[in-house]
Parts: structure tokens; C-alpha cells; sequence
């Protein structure tokens, strides 16, 4: 899976580097399994603008996939490894026994042919997923949930992975990528190995126009605005805003944390900024 970097054509070519797709098996998607998007274009029901900055971009369908892998003890047959566009890894598809197919995240080192399975007792191996208990201290995994069979909400992206640190009690000692080190129910289902694709984070956009491509519009920068649409807008000449950084509506943007969710705070045992 290298990166791809192509001959400086155009400036736009001289910095552009795009994902190898060397794992790509396929390029048609299994269509039962497709869901229209509709777009929103960071519209509210009202139709006001309540995301900024997005708009326009390809036409995509959603991949159904199966983040809980609540189909236990039935192996599974990978048949394909395919692009989704709506995340930064790739898919697989796989077919059970019973014939039934399913998207799954793809895991590193999972190859076409490979059987897979998840349950209770299953064997410590990339693609094949099973409760926290079960698992070795020190092991690699993925698409981690949070609550025992709401899906699988950690660790999703490419070449992303926590790490199973120690067992107390009715919890699991997760280390994030970020450092941070969390309480997850020890019932929690969870995917063996590191998730694929890991050279993701070394491709380079290169253009404007890819952004677009991707339904990201332009940023304004607060200092360029007037006034009345900035806290950091105006000022005689070129200014760099004379306060710290802020939103449009005053709320610190660099550093200030926003997080308020003291049900869950007792779960987080260190964090990742000490």
C-alpha cells in the first residue's frame, strides 16, 4: 500500500500524492449493501447553515457496515477488499457460511481468501473479533465499542489501534493513540489487529480543487472579515487580530476544551494532556 507520487506536470502534480490501491481487489461495490447519501450540505431542517465549510464534492453511497460483528460462530470467507469513499480505510467484504454478506472494516494483513470469525473463543488473529475478556494483555485491536453490543465507535480509521493494558474487574485498560488511557466495559466487543491502509496519513492533497472534490469548501480566515461578521475582523491595514483566537461567536478556538460530559469522565484513568 505505498503512496503514490506522480511527475510535477503542474504545480498542483508536483505536490499531489495519492493512495496506493495495490489491495484493491475490486471496483464495483456489492450493491444490496449500498444506501443512498442524502447531502445536507451543512443545512439544518430550516436550511441554514449550521456546519460551515461544506458543500458540493462527488456524488457517494454508503457502505453498510457491520461495526458490531454480532454474527457469533459462523466463519466468514473474505471475498473482496474494496475502496469506501466515506472513510479513510478500506472494507472488506465477507461471506458467511450461511451465505450471508457483510462489510467489515478492513484489518491489516487480512488478505482475500482468509477466513474470519468472531465470537467468544476464537483464535487471537487480524480480522477476528471478540470480547475484551478474552483477550491477551499487550493485544493490538480496533473498532473497539463502548457499550456491549452498540458497535464498535474506537479506533475506526486508517492504520488506527488501541491497546488492551490490563483487566480490572468488570472494566478493560484501554491506551489510545492519543495517549489517553480509558475504562471500557470488559464485555465490550472488539476487533484483533490494526486497522488498514496505514500509509493514509502520508498522502498529500496537493490542490484546492481536491478538497473540493471531497465537498470541503473554502476557509475565510476570521482576520480577513469586518467587524460585524468577526470578533477579529477590521482594523486599519493588515492585522493579526489582537486577541487570542476565537469563533465567529466568541468561543476560544485553540487549546480551550469543550468536552462536558461527566458521565463518562469517571471512565477516563489518564489523559492525554497531562
Amino acid at each position: 500500500m505505498p503512496v503514490r507520487n506522480y511527475k510535477p506536470t503542474s504545480a498542483g502534480r508536483r505536490g499531489m500524492s495519492v493512495s496506493g490501491f495495490d489491495e484493491i481487489t475490486t471496483s464495483e461495490p456489492h450493491k444490496p449493501l449500498l444506501v443512498k447519501k442524502n447531502r445536507t450540505n451543512g443545512r439544518n431542517n430550516n436550511g441554514r447553515i449550521t456546519m460551515r465549510r461544506r458543500g458540493g464534492g462527488h456524488k457517494r453511497h454508503v457502505r453498510t457496515v457491520d461495526f458490531r460483528r454480532n454474527k457469533f460462530d459462523i466463519p466468514a470467507r473474505v471475498e473482496t477488499i474494496e475502496y469506501d469513499p466515506n472513510r479513510s480505510a478500506r472494507v472488506a467484504l465477507v461471506c458467511y457460511l450461511d451465505g450471508e454478506r457483510r462489510y467489515i472494516l478492513h484489518a491489516a494483513g487480512v488478505e482475500v481468501g482468509d477466513m474470519l470469525v468472531a465470537g467468544n473463543k476464537v483464535d487471537v488473529r487480524p480480522g477476528n473479533a471478540m470480547p475484551l475478556a478474552n483477550m491477551p494483555l499487550g493485544t493490538q485491536v480496533h473498532n473497539v465499542e463502548l457499550a456491549p453490543g452498540g458497535g464498535g465507535k474506537i479506533a475506526r480509521s486508517a492504520g488506527a489501534s488501541v491497546q488492551l493494558m490490563a483487566k480490572e474487574g468488570v472494566f478493560a485498560l484501554l491506551r489510545l493513540r492519543s495517549g489517553e488511557v480509558r475504562r471500557v466495559r470488559i464485555d465490550c466487543m472488539a476487533t484483533v489487529g490494526q486497522v488498514g491502509n496505514l500509509d493514509h496519513e502520508n498522502v498529500k492533497i496537493g490542490k484546492a480543487g481536491r478538497s473540493r472534490w471531497k465537498g470541503r469548501r473554502p476557509k475565510v480566515r476570521g482576520v480577513a472579515m469586518n467587524p460585524v461578521d468577526h470578533p477579529m475582523g477590521g482594523g486599519e491595514g493588515k492585522t493579526s487580530g489582537g486577541r487570542h483566537p476565537v469563533s465567529p461567536w466568541g468561543q476560544p478556538s485553540k487549546g480551550y476544551r469543550t468536552r462536558h460530559n461527566p458521565r463518562t469522565d469517571g471512565l477516563i484513568v489518564s489523559r492525554r494532556k497531562k
